[in-house]
Parts: C-alpha cells; structure tokens; sequence
C-alpha cells in the first residue's frame, strides 16, 4: 500500500526542482530553433526547430520531418538528438542542453531523457501532446531516473505565431475553390 500524500509532495518537490529560469542565450538559441522550424515549413512539415548545445555551440540541429521521411519518430528533437549523438560519439549527451520550438511530446521528453540532456528549454507549449506539464509532466515523474532541468515559454508567442500560421495556410489551402483547366469541368484533370 502507497502512503498517497508522501508521494503527493514527493512528485511536487521534483517538479519544482527540475523548474528552470531563463538564461540570458536562450532567446538567442529559441531564434535558431526558430530558423530551422521555418525550414521545416517551407518543405510542409509541422514547423518545430531543435537544436542541441554543448559548453555554448551547437552540436545537433533538426526539424520535423516525419512525412517527408515516413517516419513516425522523425520530430525535430529526435533529429537534433541523432547529430549529436554522431557528432559526440555517444548517445548520452550529458551536460547538454536541448532547444526547442514547441513543447515536447512523451516520445521526445523520453528520448531526452535517455540521452541525459541536462537542461531542456521550449518555446510554445503543447495543450494536446506536451510532456512537460501542459498534459503529463514526464521531466516532474520522480519514478523516473533521469530529470533534466526546464525552462518552458522562452518566446512563446513567436513560436507559437509560427505554428499558428502555418496550420492557418493549410487550412486555407484546403478550402480554395479548385480550379480546372480552360475548357474543363472542375474537379476533372488535365488529359494532357
């Protein structure tokens, strides 16, 4: 049997701690991230930015690519974690820090995790799929063994403006009238 308020302010006092102020780079950093998400809008991916850094230089970059690659687990985190991981030789990246446009989903505060970033910092959160308090709190789940510092909403409104619009040009897209050919019916293709 569990003692149900000890775990209580247990689970509370770790999420407290892991609770991150914003550094003075950050902003900078967010603004890279920011970069990298545009190229993943510019190629029709959901437009999320990440890059991991090391003693101040970036050492991983990625954005979403998950339809262009077929896979599932392409998010931007993931792809910034992979250079990292190549570019250090390992796949633990201790006393990294990983940036990021929007809020980590499970899968991405996991793959965080394994890889021991130390310090994780997000733009925009995530109301539907975000991992670090907005559903679930997975870097505040004191069970687990790794706990990464957060700082969460560094350029929040830029990051979240740039999600906004790109869902917002789809959207549009979409409800454009469809137009055919001169001389053809629409909603019929071009025999050419």
């Amino acid at each position: 049997m569990t003692d149900a308020p000890a775990m209580a302010a247990e689970m509370t006092a770790v999420s407290a701690e892991h609770h991150d102020p914003q550094q003075p780079d950050d902003e900078r950093w967010m603004r890279e991230a920011l970069a990298l998400a545009q190229q993943g809008a510019a190629a029709g991916e959901v437009p999320v930015g990440a890059l991991v850094l090391q003693q101040g230089r970036v050492v991983g970059r990625g954005f979403n690519q998950p339809v262009d690659t077929h896979d599932p687990t392409a998010h931007a985190e993931v792809l910034a974690l992979r250079d990292a991981a190549r570019t250090l030789g390992n796949y633990r990246l201790p006393g990294c820090t990983l940036v990021v446009t929007l809020e980590p989903c499970a899968m991405c505060a996991g793959a965080i995790q394994h890889a021991r970033i130390a310090r994780l910092v997000f733009g925009a959160r995530d109301p539907k799929t975000g991992a670090c308090g907005s559903v679930i709190d997975l870097f505040g789940e004191y069970r687990l063994n790794h706990h990464a510092r957060v700082t969460g909403g560094v350029l929040a409104a830029e990051c979240g403006q740039q999600l906004s619009s790109f869902f917002a040009d789809r959207r549009r897209a979409s409800r454009a009238p469809a137009v055919a050919p001169a001389g053809l019916p629409v909603g019929h293709d071009d025999p050419r």
